[in-house]
């Protein structure tokens, strides 16, 4: 199984919007990952995971010499069995597999490392590479099995020999019995020797090398649990300063806080909150104004949020509001009622940045997802679905009528399918590609260039 990809040439980018209304479509996998951003900080390796507790990994190929500018497909490049389904005896719960979160480290050396997580035990993975393999030991056979030392009368020199190349995926640490809610979050730090993790209450700080414990940098727990007014719903490390942190909560409001004014950063350098217009306030207010989502942009300047209706970009030097509000499926504001019945309104979409940060992306229902160009503020609603789309045809912009009177290749607001939902989408750090996991189908996209 293997995306083609289409190749294109080197050359000027195109402004955004044209390459948003000329989306391709390549491929799909029937996998869906769970991750903020599979792609590692190449771009060459791309990560998902399911709820079986499998990782499958792709893999870039290289330029190809006959066509120097040209890139070539993703195929897969490993797979292996992240987590097994566990059972907490002293609270008979069961423990479920599915991995919640997948992040890249740094790559150091010829091999790769990557962080993922279920509910409870994070684990460290090396990806690695062997092609040779040695052959001419003294103690044992060809076979493998162990010679009689009485036997053996002269010495020999082990040699390497080439040999398929095989992909080994290796736990290196495992990080456990830390948080007594589900994980929703890991982020590496950019210092490269720490990361966090958070539950819906507590936030805490790994070393890499330390898997005995850890240190618990954010606690919201309240000493009376019927006190409890809101949760964490997401956390992530400032991608340059290492000592700056954000996470945000059920309440809609991301907290930035510094770990060298205290050990434990209850109390926040920054609160970042938009004032609620009360002429708006309605039963769902608090429900659709949860944060499921906070990324920074890649040169730090700004963090987006994602709500159940709007993704808001904060500049970080403004805490009172958001400097962009974008749409995602306002539409939907309607049919909160029925979006609460039957649970859609607590479906939590993530979001990104591309490599630029001039664009971001989220995902909707009906396998929709939002593309949003921050210059020019235009947006694209594009569809990911293998029965509307050929293999490499261009992607054409979809758009939904909340009117009564339909035009064509309009679809209805009453016709949308919440079963089919993008909750994640995944940027390449340094092309336009992106990846979307709808339902259980992960597909892959590329521009367009003639």
């Amino acid at each position: 199984m293997h995306y083609k990809i289409r190749q294109h040439a080197s050359g000027p980018i195109f402004f955004l919007y044209f390459f948003l209304l000329q989306m391709n479509f390549l491929n799909f996998y029937p996998l869906s990952f769970y991750q903020d951003n599979p792609f590692n900080y190449s771009g060459d390796l791309l990560a998902t995971g399911d709820k079986g507790g499998r990782v499958v990994i792709f893999q870039r190929e290289q330029e190809n010499k006959s066509r120097p500018h040209s890139r070539g497909e993703y195929n897969v490049y490993s797979t292996f069995q992240s987590h097994e389904p566990e059972f907490d005896y002293l609270k008979s719960l069961e423990i479920e597999e599915k991995i919640n979160k997948i992040r890249w480290l740094p790559q150091q050396n010829a091999a790769h490392f990557l962080l993922s997580t279920n509910d409870k035990t994070i684990k460290l993975w090396k990806i690695s590479e062997r092609d040779k393999r040695a052959e001419g030991y003294n103690l044992k056979d060809e076979d493998g099995r162990l010679r009689d030392p009485f036997r053996i009368t002269a010495l020999r020199v082990p040699i390497l020999k080439p040999m398929d190349l095989m992909v080994e995926a290796s736990p290196r640490r495992i990080f456990a019995n830390a948080h007594t809610y589900h994980i929703n979050s890991i982020s590496v730090n950019s210092d490269h020797e720490t990361y966090l993790s958070a539950d819906d209450l507590r936030i805490n700080l790994w070393h890499l090398e330390i898997t005995d414990r850890s240190f618990n940098i954010v606690d919201i727990k309240p000493a009376n649990m019927e006190e409890l007014t809101e949760v964490i719903t997401a956390a992530e490390f400032h991608p340059h300063q290492c000592n700056v942190f954000v996470y945000s909560s059920s309440k809609g409001t991301i907290r930035l806080c510094d770990m060298r004014s205290s050990a434990l950063c209850d109390r926040h350098s920054k609160f970042f909150e938009e004032p609620e217009d009360p002429s708006s306030r309605s039963f769902f207010s608090e429900i659709i104004s949860s944060i499921s989502d906070v990324k920074f942009s890649h040169s730090g300047r700004y963090m987006m949020t994602r709500d159940y209706l709007s993704v808001k970009v904060w500049d970080l030097n403004m805490e009172s509001r958001p400097v962009e509000t974008h749409q995602v499926h306002e539409y939907l504001r309607s049919k909160l009622c029925s979006l609460y019945e039957n649970d859609c309104i607590f479906d939590k979409f993530e979001c990104c940045w591309n490599g630029s940060d001039s664009a971001i992306m989220t995902g909707s229902y009906n396998n929709f997802f939002r593309m949003f160009d921050r210059d020019t503020r235009r947006d694209v609603t594009l569809e990911a679905s293998r029965e509307s789309s050929k293999p490499r045809a261009s992607l054409k912009p979809r758009k939904v009528c909340t009117g009564g009177k339909r035009k064509k290749d309009e679809i209805s607001v009453d016709s949308l399918d919440f079963n089919k939902k993008i909750l994640h989408t995944a940027w390449h750090p340094a092309d336009n590609v992106i990846a979307v996991a709808a339902t259980n189908n992960l597909y892959i996209f590329q521009d367009k260039i003639n």
